[in-house]
């Protein structure tokens, strides 16, 4: 404000002098330099009151030329903060006092048309660089808001992403673990109640507890490195359909009868695809060991290239509910349905007086 001040001093000092210069001397010269400290005066208030102070310079610059450059500072306030039609008035107004005063104090060397014809403009201007302003400033709020949301939204995207990758993880140590744990727990439950055994066969037992504990370390450190961001997926190879074998004898060995009755097609099934389907099976083959143990499961495999992969795993129930041989909490089920959904098919499980049976069918691209 202060700078604003100074350079206003200056340009009606300017002023006055210009006037003198022109002849004005006398109480005329007096006058217009109290009427432009008055205008000085009144400036600080424009900011509080902008269309009324702007309203009062103009009526000063009607009597005094040395309060022109305040009521042009008043008129460009005005349009900057101002709505337009406002903003012509004010300009109206500073337009017909200046004309009133060519009237009775013309300017030497100019007509009174050209006079008008000048004012007219220049307060045109003024309103048109308020506008401008006015137009800018709405501009750069609207970009600012605009950057606001979508740093908002990119934050939310991050933490839709994060809450994702944790239920993938999840997914994937529920599982590794399950299975490789059910297994283990099988044969420590062997050891715990069976302890007349031979010896060799508590050493065979025991033996396969310790190899499982280390094959579930080797599977969880494996699940861990997908957080590595160092790591390559590549050096960790994931479990495809491929390894049912190797599923199958761990449950066979372990006294869980497994029929696999596979009618596919000799095809290549892309990665995805086949690492769910393990991942169905694996679940299944866990399920009927913790909840049916010793029962005979069955597997069907069947489809095309082009069309769907069907899986089926069914297994009887046992007379009275087996106890529990792991605990858990019932989410494999739940987080196995959300896996199969995301890769395009679809699961289903249901459980009947004699039997429990759970059918999956994934899209088989050709």
């Amino acid at each position: 404000m202060s700078l604003l001040l100074g350079v206003v001093a200056v340009l009606v000092g300017a002023t006055a002098y210009g006037e003198y210069a022109a002849g004005t001397v006398g109480w005329v010269l007096v006058m217009e330099l109290v009427l432009g400290a008055v205008g000085i005066g009144v400036l600080p208030w424009l900011f509080r009151r902008p269309v009324r102070t702007a309203l009062a310079l103009a009526a000063l610059a009607a009597v005094a030329p040395t309060a022109t450059p305040v009521a042009t500072i008043g008129t460009l306030t005005v349009s900057r903060v101002c709505r337009l039609p406002v903003a012509i008035g004010v300009a109206a107004a500073g337009t017909a006092a200046h004309a009133v005063r060519g009237l009775w104090l013309p300017m030497a060397g100019l007509s009174y048309g050209w006079w008008l014809v000048l004012v007219v403009v220049a307060h045109a201007a003024l309103v048109a660089i308020g506008a401008l302003s006015q137009t800018r400033a709405a501009l750069i709020d609207s970009l600012r808001e605009r950057a606001e949301r979508a740093e908002a939204e990119q934050g939310r995207r991050v933490a839709e992403a994060r809450a994702a990758e944790r239920a993938a993880i999840a997914r994937e140590m529920h599982d590794v673990l399950a299975h490789r744990l059910s297994l283990v727990a099988t044969y420590a439950g062997a050891i715990e109640y069976r302890p007349d055994l031979p010896p060799e066969k508590l050493a065979t037992a025991a033996g396969v507890v310790r190899g499982g504990v280390h094959q579930a370390l080797d599977e969880l450190r494996d699940v861990i490195t997908l957080l590595n961001e160092d790591t390559s997926a590549a050096d960790s190879p994931l479990p495809a359909l491929d390894d049912l074998p190797e599923l199958v004898e761990e449950s066979r060995a372990i006294g869980t009868p497994v029929d696999v009755r596979d009618t596919r097609p000799e095809a290549e099934l892309p990665g995805p695809t086949g690492r769910t389907a393990y991942r169905v099976l694996q679940e299944a083959l866990t399920n009927a060991r913790k909840h049916a143990p010793g029962q005979a499961v069955t597997v069907t495999l069947d489809g095309t290239p082009g069309g769907r992969l069907l899986i089926e795993v069914c297994n009887p129930l046992p007379p009275a509910p087996a106890p529990a041989v792991v605990p858990g909490a019932g989410s494999g089920l739940v987080g196995l349905t959300e896996r199969v959904r995301l890769a395009g098919g679809r699961l289903d499980h249901r459980a009947t007086a004699r039997e429990f049976r759970l059918s999956a069918w994934l899209p088989w691209p050709a």
